[in-house]
């Protein structure tokens, strides 16, 4: 009898503990997601600014400008992550092509406002890859709870399920640029 019910009890404390074990992982990968959506919030809210410093030099560049427009309105929709992840590869491709515009403009390389808003998106960009990072290494110890033994038991009977890794989808963005000095 006694055995029985200090078996049961060890069964139900092990129980708890994978089961908040579980719950802390969820809620700092949900927390890790919330860190990456002010960044991106932060750098959309950027582009306008940016768009209109280079339009005051670049103005014929009218298809450009509405094109980065565009991705990033659809980039501040709600999405999933995997939808995320590449609605932001399409708006970081979109920004290079404004800079690499702004490049063909030396008055525009020197304007302050220009230079300012160049520094303040490369912060945003440093932060976001921190933030990606979080994310995804929270991301993977929950996952990797959820498929372990006993954990995927007390995963599979409170409805727990894998998340998604936040990753980049083109190998644009995954390749290492290249500076020319």
């Amino acid at each position: 009898m006694n055995v029985s019910l200090i078996l049961a009890a060890a069964v139900i404390l092990a129980i708890i503990f994978i089961y908040n074990q579980l719950i802390r992982l969820r809620n700092l990968a949900r927390e890790g997601w919330s860190g990456i959506d002010v960044q991106l919030k932060r750098r959309a809210d950027l582009v306008p600014n940016l768009v209109s410093v280079v339009k005051a030099y670049a103005s014929h560049e009218k298809a450009l400008f509405e094109e980065v427009t565009r991705i990033r309105s659809e980039a501040l929709r709600p999405h999933s992550v995997e939808e995320q992840g590449e609605s932001e590869a399409a708006l970081t491709q979109s920004l290079r092509k404004l800079l690499v515009v702004a490049e063909a403009y030396p008055e525009l390389k020197a304007n302050q406002n220009f230079l300012e808003l160049q520094q303040e998106l490369s912060s945003i960009e440093n932060t976001l890859q921190k933030a990606r990072r979080y994310y995804n290494g929270t991301v993977r110890e929950l996952n990797t709870k959820i498929e372990t033994f006993p954990q995927n038991l007390i995963a599979k009977l409170f409805s727990f399920h894998k998340e998604p890794f936040f990753s980049l989808s083109s190998e644009a963005e995954r390749s290492t640029p290249e500076i020319n000095l």
